[in-house]
């Protein structure tokens, strides 16, 4: 096993990218990515190996997110901080409205919903969704596709 501040150097910015993807906030992702790796190193015994160390500190900041969560429940309306939609490769997603895409995210089925956040708010490379999906790139790629057409899908029946 690497001395802990190699793993903090080697996948700091892959968890911080994770958790910006999926709370689009800097402050509250670096705080975040902090708990998690005090977290780690508090449960690195239980580590077994069978999946990436990143695979591993994901679903530590994954639960972080949700114990955070669960302590401070939203209580304004979301905000768009930032422009994120205007990626030329979601030319379907660039052209919808900010409430419409959310509600189509928000029924977007697992995991589409998850790499569809990732890629579109954490702008992650599809090699880094699928070491955090514990993936491949390929699958990265074809989950991302599929999760844009059911998106699609979901526009279409909501203007017919």
């Amino acid at each position: 096993m690497q001395p802990m501040d190699e793993i903090y150097q080697k996948y700091a910015r892959t968890v911080y990218r994770y958790l910006l993807s999926r709370t689009r906030d800097e402050d509250l992702a670096e705080e975040l990515t902090q708990e998690t790796f005090c977290q780690a190193i508090q449960s690195i015994e239980r580590f077994d190996g069978k999946c990436r160390l990143s695979t591993w500190l994901c679903a530590i900041a994954k639960h972080q997110l949700l114990s955070y969560q669960r302590k401070h429940p939203p209580q304004e309306e979301l905000e768009r901080s930032h422009s994120v939609i205007e990626s030329a490769e979601d030319q379907v997603i660039g052209s919808m409205k900010y409430v419409e895409l959310m509600k189509s995210l928000h029924v977007c089925p697992e995991p589409f919903r998850e790499i569809l956040y990732m890629r579109i708010f954490g702008n992650l490379s599809f090699k880094e969704i699928g070491e955090i999906m514990g993936k491949t790139e390929n699958w990265a790629r074809v989950t991302y596709y599929r999760g844009k057409e059911k998106l699609r899908e979901g526009l279409r029946k909501d203007e017919e």
